[in-house]
């Protein structure tokens, strides 16, 4: 099952977990799927027309994606990683 890696500033909804397990078979599910185990996830990712925010990238197996790829498939041994970037001032 792909892992998806939760940066720790997004790790409120999944009370503390960075990296879960999830049954997936592209980017948006993953996703999608740490949302229904962890409701409160997908706004912090995606905005209300189902588009990556702003700020937020994504990388599977540490290569990072396009924004629009979200149908990427995902592999039985892929790591999605989301990365919260977050400016300070």
């Amino acid at each position: 099952m792909p892992l998806v890696a939760v940066p720790e500033p997004y790790r409120g909804p999944t009370r503390g977990l960075g990296e879960i397990q999830v049954d997936a078979s592209d980017v948006l599910g993953a996703l999608l799927a740490v949302e229904a185990a962890h409701p409160g996830f997908k706004e912090l990712v995606l905005d209300a027309n189902g588009a990556l925010h702003r700020f937020v990238k994504l990388f599977v197996n540490d290569e990072q994606i396009d924004r629009g790829a979200l149908d990427l498939p995902l592999g039985e041994k892929d790591r999605l990683g989301v990365l919260a970037a977050i400016a300070g001032g």
